[in-house]
């Protein structure tokens, strides 16, 4: 993939003190993976693991990462994770002026720092660069086959990065860091903040990691979509006022299709059972949608209208499941699909 922003990449040009930040948790061989191709780039390493019981602190300290386990009687989240991560690559590198996050089951793509980071370097307004996250094993899974093209966003000035990006340091800490207790969504939360302090965010049109969602069961992808909708919902409610209304649309939509519509139809129904044949509806939404994806040039538009659809009865869920608790002043519990 190319894109006519990145400016070509030279590797003698000396580059503001880089460092590296992995987070994980029982990623076993996804993690060396990981954290051979951050070490390559020649940056200090701090790997902040989620309390693994496959070694993974062991395995990283072998490979010359600085470890940092958890204190697991306080709830985790990749956020939580990310910040002490942050937290600790500057108590060791103060000097650190550019930090790569990363997912410990994410691989570096070669080249995909230097090409960040000259672009970085060019654009005193831009905080944050990602680029294509691209899945490793698509053929796996229907499911795998999703995140891929999930991953595959526009390029350009973007709203929000994901997992993976290259970011300055003191803007992110001046900004208060990720949001520690959100369990989900805690990146385009960030990019609100950051971009309520004038900043932007790009993405790059070249590839930064490989991924691996290692989804292989519909019951994984479910727990992820529930996981969205959760993420939907809370980041409506930290931010849904205009002029952002971050979240809003996501969420309303989640809850039109996949709570509200169906509990009237059935309400309807069972008043005037003929009232049935107004559940047509969806597979009308399904053709709807399908169309708009092939006219769009969009890979198995039928599949992927299938599970937009099917999604939306998750993400209810999710929202609905945030909204319950937080009525009743509970703490989220982690969404793990793997």
């Amino acid at each position: 993939m190319t894109d006519s922003h990145v400016p070509p990449a030279d590797p003698s040009t000396d580059r503001p003190a880089l460092g590296m930040v992995v987070i994980g948790r029982n990623e076993g061989q996804r993690l060396v993976r990981c954290l051979q191709s951050c070490v390559r780039e020649g940056a200090p390493v701090v790997y902040v693991d989620s309390g693994s019981t496959d070694g993974s602190p062991a395995a990283a300290r072998g490979l010359g990462a600085a470890v940092l386990a958890l204190d697991m009687q306080r709830p985790f989240t990749a956020a939580r994770a990310r910040n002490e991560g942050l937290q600790e690559l500057m108590r060791l590198h103060p000097a650190t002026e550019w930090v790569q996050f990363l997912d410990g089951d994410c691989e570096l793509v070669p080249g995909w720092v230097a090409a960040a980071g000259a672009f970085l370097a060019g654009r005193d307004d831009v905080v944050a660069v990602c680029g294509r996250r691209v899945e490793r094993h698509p053929e796996a899974s229907i499911y795998n086959r999703l995140c891929d093209i999930e991953w595959n966003t526009p390029t350009g000035q973007a709203s929000a990065f994901g997992g993976d990006v290259l970011i300055r340091a003191r803007p992110l800490l001046a900004a208060g860091g990720y949001r520690d207790g959100l369990i989900a969504g805690e990146e385009p939360e960030l990019c609100v903040r950051l971009r309520a302090g004038g900043w932007r965010i790009w993405r790059l049109g070249v590839d930064m990691t490989w991924h691996d969602a290692a989804m292989t069961h519909w019951k994984q992808w479910w727990k992820r979509s529930v996981r969205a909708g959760h993420a939907f919902a809370e980041g409506a409610w930290l931010h849904g006022a205009p002029p952002e209304r971050h979240f809003v649309g996501e969420t309303r939509r989640a809850l039109l299709w996949g709570a509200a519509l169906p509990l009237l139809l059935l309400g309807a129904a069972l008043a005037w059972p003929p009232a049935l044949l107004l559940f047509l509806v969806y597979p009308l939404q399904w053709l709807r949608v399908g169309l708009n994806l092939r006219r769009q040039g969009r890979p198995i538009p039928w599949t992927l209208s299938a599970f937009y659809l099917q999604g939306r009865f998750a993400e209810a869920a999710g929202a609905l499941r945030f909204w319950w608790g937080h009525l009743l002043r509970r703490r989220s519990a982690l969404i793990e699909y793997k």
